[in-house]
């Protein structure tokens, strides 16, 4: 019997909720499907922060290093802790040490869910580069606390790191429809977004099957909004896939059905599976968080790990108990009774 080590970090607010009900499923369909999980809980959050003066302990990485995969709730909690301080203490430094470098966002429709635009037939998945670019770090400030103060952000696109995650992207779009559009400002961005289009055009002759298109930004975010049934696999940076994946997030009826994925492709490390709600402190305890985001990053979770038959279960029960009407609307029904039917649909 396959067995799977996970890292369970529920975080901040409903973070806590959406984990519980996502561990629910994936425990059901581990027994249905003859594989066993074991979960392991790490505190790790603002409230830890507050606590100890770290978002992680500062053995944190070496710890996670053992599992196969980390399911994560939602980090952040900025009435009490800058969400520049979470990111920076937790998810970032996750990512960066396992080389996640492949965030992977899956936009469509679910059944019986109602999104804003009036198409419906879209089926976009959605790939950011996750270890560098706009997010690398690198800057600092000077002269801090005077009118000469000066704040510095560069950007860093290496070779590597571009080549690796459009890579991917072609290979993504292998498995589905064969299209790919490569996304960048390399109009106004002389230097790394020009570098980017140049890595996409060389890989594209390496991909004769893969159709590819080269957008700006600006002309990606409209076309999602006006014609997003045109799109398949979309690749970006991890600053405009950031933007992109909230707005493909919103398209498919709101931020409680936006699964993730931070993948390590060459598996040297565990990847982490999350629902990109945030921690939503208004409605946290409240019971009514929609658990579905954290449910479809589970089944994303259970695929990467090769239990296929599993993931598709669950992908299939999240669609019955939506048609049914069930976590269709925001606030509608509360988290357990979401649960209870996904869990129900698993039969």
């Amino acid at each position: 019997m396959t067995h799977h080590r996970i890292a369970l970090i529920p975080g901040d607010g409903i973070g806590r909720d959406v984990t519980a009900a996502a561990w629910l499923v994936l425990e059901k369909a581990a027994a249905i499907g003859k594989f066993t999980l074991e979960g392991t809980e790490f505190p790790w959050s603002c409230a830890f922060y507050m606590q100890t003066g770290a978002m992680m302990p500062s053995d944190g990485i070496q710890i996670l290093r053992g599992f196969d995969a980390i399911l994560l709730g939602a980090v952040g909690w900025p009435a009490e802790v800058p969400d520049s301080v979470s990111l920076h203490g937790l998810l970032l430094p996750i990512r960066k040490a396992f080389v996640q470098y492949a965030n992977i966002r899956p936009h469509r429709l679910l059944p019986g869910v109602q999104g804003p635009l009036k198409a419906e037939a879209f089926d976009i998945v959605c790939i950011r580069e996750n270890t560098e670019g706009e997010y690398s770090g690198a800057g600092g400030r000077v002269h801090q606390g005077t009118a000469d103060e000066v704040a510095v952000e560069t950007s860093i696109f290496t070779r590597t790191g571009v080549e690796r995650v459009l890579r991917f992207g072609f290979e993504q779009a292998r498995l589905r429809r064969g299209k790919l559009a490569s996304v960048t400002k390399s109009n106004a961005q002389k230097y790394s977004m020009v570098f980017w289009d140049e890595i996409t055009r060389e890989l594209a002759a390496q991909y004769p099957d893969v159709e590819v298109t080269m957008y700006h930004i600006d002309a990606m975010a409209a076309r999602m909004v006006m014609a997003p049934e045109s799109l398949d696999v979309v690749v970006a940076s991890n600053l405009f896939g950031d933007i992109l994946t909230d707005l493909g997030a919103a398209i498919q009826g709101g931020l409680g059905f936006a699964a993730s994925a931070n993948i390590n492709p060459d598996r040297g490390g565990p990847s982490m599976f999350e629902p990109v709600h945030g921690s939503a402190p208004d409605i946290a305890h409240l019971g009514i968080a929609n658990p579905i985001a954290a449910i479809w990053s589970g089944a994303m979770m259970l695929e990467h790990l090769s239990e296929t038959d599993a993931s598709r279960r669950i992908m299939e029960a999240l669609e019955r108990t939506t048609a049914s009407g069930i976590g269709t609307v925001p606030g509608k029904d509360r988290t357990e009774t979401i649960t209870a039917a996904v869990l129900a649909a698993l039969d």
